[in-house]
């Protein structure tokens, strides 16, 4: 068996080290902007007389204003390029992850998670779409798998720093919380200003690749003559498409285990009598396993060629992890159950991407299309299986003071996400999902 040619394999090797690693560091800071809310809800509930469900319907406004900026984003993304919207979206919400330590109240909390929302909207279709121009099929599975995986590593370096950034507390005469908004918001600004000297917007625009490595990129990630698009025409024949909200089903699962935990572990977690220092490391656990475990799945579904079970499986995981949450008590089976639940979560996401990216940008689709219909799943996905989810959880939490009943609701929405990427997979496998 013969290796790569040595244009593929010298051009490959530019791109992924001259996009990858600077991507993942950006999404890395995303996460921990998005999901710090959860380390700070161990001070910031008690200073501001959170409840259960008020702190679930603000951390929920979240993904309200991501689904309504996603598609507009993602559009203007592609028509005005990676390079200048990329920066713009990691400034403005750098910024306002930022400010969110001057918040005072359920009010203005409320206000702040909406516009947080807002301006990281657009932000990773962005950048699945962005890789289609970059990255050959056969080479998305890896490379999103690479760059999702700075979404469990987020929290796995988040936790323990938003634990030492808590310890701060009365330094400047600012609470320890809102140390560290500040502190995990600022690196995303200066993050956003570089995006402007390290992103290139297309293969024929790179300096840093020559006129031959051009050509072969170029020529490798054109359509090819018999691939299959989801749906051809204008992206609102998407919203009457079957196989789109089959999509957004199977993504609802993953996007709810993720963004569920990603709000409320931390309370869980310290619910066992943990610091808040200890708190912070405890949680860091689970996320820790999912990034190895995520790189390898999305490495094996390349190998393989396959995306349907290589994406189902991980969504069954989740909910063997939440069943398994009635069965087994005490702090070190929970940590190993979340581990499962998180690792399905990640391990899901560069199978899927890949597959759905491939449906929606093959053969004659249009651009907008692929577009719009990355960012639909992405923020369609994220109200129901983020936005909703999120409240279910503090609902159910408050009525009943139990972690382990409010988890529930999300074993049931995985079963039937995976249920969904098995009988859509299918019909894929066997002819287009919409006639052209």
């Amino acid at each position: 068996m013969t290796g790569p040619d040595p244009i593929e394999a010298r051009t490959m090797r530019k791109v992924t080290w001259r996009l990858l690693p600077f991507l993942m560091l950006c999404y890395l800071l995303a996460f921990i902007d998005r999901a710090n809310i959860g380390m700070a809800s161990l001070q910031m509930n008690e200073d501001l007389g959170l409840s259960s469900r008020v702190f679930g319907f603000g951390a929920s406004l979240f993904f309200v204003a991501y689904f309504l900026m996603e598609v507009p984003s993602n559009l203007m993304l592609q028509k005005v390029g990676a390079r200048i919207w990329i920066a713009r979206i990691m400034i403005s919400w750098g910024a306002v992850s930022a400010a969110m330590a001057f918040v005072w109240d359920a009010s203005s909390f409320y206000v702040m998670r909406f516009l947080l929302g807002a301006a990281e909207a657009g932000f990773f279709p962005g950048v699945v779409l962005y890789l289609t121009y970059w990255m050959p099929a056969r080479y998305r599975g890896r490379a999103l798998a690479l760059f999702a995986v700075a979404i469990p590593l987020s929290s796995f370096i988040g936790s323990p720093l938003g634990g030492l950034l808590l310890s701060m507390d009365g330094v400047g005469g600012l609470r320890g919380w809102q140390w560290l908004f500040i502190c995990e918001g600022v690196p995303t600004v200066l993050c956003g200003i570089a995006c402007l000297a390290v992103l290139t917007n297309r293969p024929a625009e790179a300096r840093w690749l020559d006129a031959e490595e051009k050509a072969w990129l170029s020529a490798e990630i054109a359509p090819k003559a018999g691939d299959r698009s989801m749906v051809d025409g204008s992206p609102w024949r998407l919203l009457t498409t079957p196989a789109f909200w089959a999509m957004v089903l199977a993504c609802c699962g993953a996007s709810a285990a993720g963004s569920v935990l990603g709000v409320w572990q931390p309370q869980l977690i310290k619910s066992y009598g943990l610091s808040d220092f200890q708190t912070g490391l405890v949680n860091s656990i689970p996320y820790g396993i999912a990034v190895v475990a995520m790189v390898f799945w999305g490495r094996h579904s390349d190998k393989t060629g396959e995306r349907r079970w290589h994406t189902a499986l991980p969504l069954l995981l989740i909910a063997a992890g939440v069943l398994g949450t009635f069965l087994l008590t005490g702090l070190a089976p929970t940590v190993l159950l979340l581990t499962f639940v998180l690792t399905g979560a990640y391990c899901f996401k560069g199978p899927f991407w890949s597959m759905a990216s491939s449906w929606l940008s093959a053969g004659t689709a249009a651009a907008g299309t692929a577009a719009a219909g990355i960012a639909a799943i992405n923020a369609t996905s994220n109200l129901i299986g983020g936005g909703l989810m999120v409240n279910v959880y503090g609902y159910i939490h408050e009525a009943t003071g139990s972690h382990v009943l409010a988890l529930l609701p999300l074993a049931l929405l995985t079963i039937g996400s995976a249920t969904s990427v098995l009988i859509v997979g299918r019909r894929a496998a066997h002819k287009p999902l919409v006639a052209a």
